[in-house]
């Protein structure tokens, strides 16, 4: 099969999901421009900031989304069945699935002063179910930093080649803010300025390799954690996101024209009659392909930090929707990328994978297309972390009533930490996939109460909330069952999924019940 050929269909399958279904979508969930939103009815100059301009929020959503998940994902699942169940899990779960998920959740937010998605879980479902899951979710933010945090001083320890281009971006994201917010130039003009500072950090990471242990690491991107969680967004969230996307974007496009021109085809087969998979590829397709079909954490962005600075509802599909459908676009170029490798497939390195793929479908770059690649992999593992430990102090103001930022943030990074000193974020891993996809069921259910309360059909949020919340406890408990059976069980990672399965399975089980109450209420035939 010809790469190009696969890459045509499935970015037009995209593009007219965003048009047709994408638009109804919107309609259904009632976005108004009209409306003011919370960026501006509750502008407080810290985190309710409208962006300047709407690109901006786009690359701070885009950037947040789109971090090592849409790359290891689609790369493991093409390996383990075959390219053709990764491609269509792709291409049906953005357009259906995470659409819906990421824009239902910027709405729901939208329409409650911007709270999280887990806070607006008390309105559409109950408040002991908002109490449950904030929990979950706050469980979910601490291990995504410490999960974070752990490989990406992992990948500096490994390359310090990246250091600069990598870490060089905070001071240049302030420079963007300053020029545009505090000296008022143009976005244009500021974003050619410090995207040329951008590029030219590449060659000094070359140049001058930054070397450091792994516990000067830790300690590093902790205290950079911290500090970011608390500066006000439009001097470092939004310019560093907006600036971080201009490097996943034009990897997009590299990689794209790559595809349109190189003559390459998919050497792997479109399904594994073997698969080396350690699991059954039901429900675990739908788990190891998240970011770039669907993705709890996305929900996190959409209600933590997006619905704080969307400066109109005119803009809520182009950067929920779309941002969802271009994340699924990546997906579908890196399967195409690892697809078109002969040899070199290695199931313990993906990362290593994916930038040898990216290497084969763009010849014109030479040596340095893998290398750019996992350059900007670590790029969006930094963005993920800094971001993630924003949203906790959200849920940790939200759900514990503390009212100081500084003690909020304090908490979330010194639980991570502890993680990190238990030597527990490697182990952690084999349960998150299931708890991020648990989450983007848990989302969608609050999206179908808030349909419901507006009195629209609610089934193209229901029915993948349901579907997202059978193959994710499934998942769970099929894990939960092999670490225990272990000759060596770790006992911490099944202590986490066991705790997750619990909580996924109560907020699900509310939810249930208060929908099946409020058809009985509302089917009551009304004496006269």
């Amino acid at each position: 099969m010809p790469v190009i050929a696969l890459v045509i269909v499935g970015l037009l399958f995209l593009l007219g999901g965003y048009f047709l279904y994408g638009r109804w979508i919107a309609n259904l969930l009632g976005v108004d421009p009209s409306v003011e939103p919370p960026s501006k009815r509750l502008y407080d100059g810290k985190d309710f900031v409208p962006a300047k301009n709407w690109l901006v929020l786009f690359g701070h959503h885009f950037a947040s989304i789109a971090g090592a998940g849409p790359i290891v994902g689609p790369t493991l699942a093409l390996m383990y069945w075959g390219w053709l169940p990764a491609i269509l899990w792709v291409l049906l779960g953005s357009v259906f699935m995470g659409g819906v998920h990421d824009l239902g959740s910027l709405m729901v937010s939208i329409r409650n002063d911007a709270t999280s998605i887990s806070e607006n879980s008390r309105r559409y479902i109950s408040e002991r179910a908002r109490v449950v899951f904030s929990l979950f979710v706050w469980f979910a933010l601490v291990l995504i930093i410490a999960v974070f945090a752990h490989y990406a001083a992992s990948s500096y320890v490994k390359d310090p080649h990246i250091v600069w281009p990598s870490l060089g971006l905070i001071p240049v994201a302030f420079v963007f803010g300053l020029l545009s917010y505090r000296l008022g130039l143009n976005v244009v003009l500021s974003t050619v300025i410090t995207v040329t500072l951008m590029l030219l950090l590449i060659p000094l990471g070359e140049i001058m390799p930054v070397k450091a242990s792994y516990a000067v690491w830790m300690v590093t991107l902790f205290i950079y954690a911290y500090i970011a969680s608390l500066i006000p967004v439009q001097y470092l969230l939004q310019p560093r996101d907006y600036l971080s996307a201009y490097l996943l974007i034009g990897s997009m496009a590299l990689m794209l024209f790559g595809a349109l021109v190189s003559g390459r085809v998919m050497h792997l087969p479109p399904l594994l009659k073997e698969s080396p998979a350690p699991f059954p590829f039901v429900p675990f397709l739908f788990v190891t392909i998240a970011c770039g079909a669907i993705s709890g954490f996305h929900s996190l962005i959409a209600s933590g930090t997006t619905a704080k600075q969307l400066p109109s509802e005119k803009y809520a599909q182009r950067i929920g929707y779309g941002g969802m459908l271009m994340e699924g676009a990546l997906a579908l170029l890196v399967i195409v990328a690892v697809g078109s490798l002969s040899s070199g497939l290695d199931l313990k390195n993906p990362i290593g994978t994916f930038g040898r793929g990216v290497s084969n479908i763009t010849p014109f770059l030479g040596k340095y297309g893998g290398y750019f690649a996992i350059l900007v992999l670590n790029a969006f593992i930094l963005t993920t972390l800094d971001t993630a430990t924003r949203i906790a102090r959200y849920v940790t103001e939200e759900l514990f009533r503390v009212r100081n930022m500084y003690l909020s943030s304090a908490i979330v990074v010194g639980v991570a930490a502890l993680i990190i000193l238990g030597g527990q974020a490697g182990k952690l891993w084999t349960v998150f996939g299931a708890a991020n996809q648990l989450l983007a069921a848990l989302s969608l259910l609050v999206v179908t109460g808030y349909l419901m309360s507006l009195g629209r059909t609610s089934l193209p949020a229901m029915l993948p909330g349901l579907f997202m919340l059978l193959v994710t406890l499934s998942a769970l408990a099929y894990q939960i069952n092999v670490l225990i059976s272990s000759d060596r069980p770790n006992y911490v990672a099944v202590v986490f999924a066991i705790v997750l399965f619990l909580l996924g399975l109560y907020v699900g089980g509310e939810a249930i019940y208060r929908w099946v109450s409020r058809s009985r209420v509302e089917e009551k035939p009304t004496l006269e």
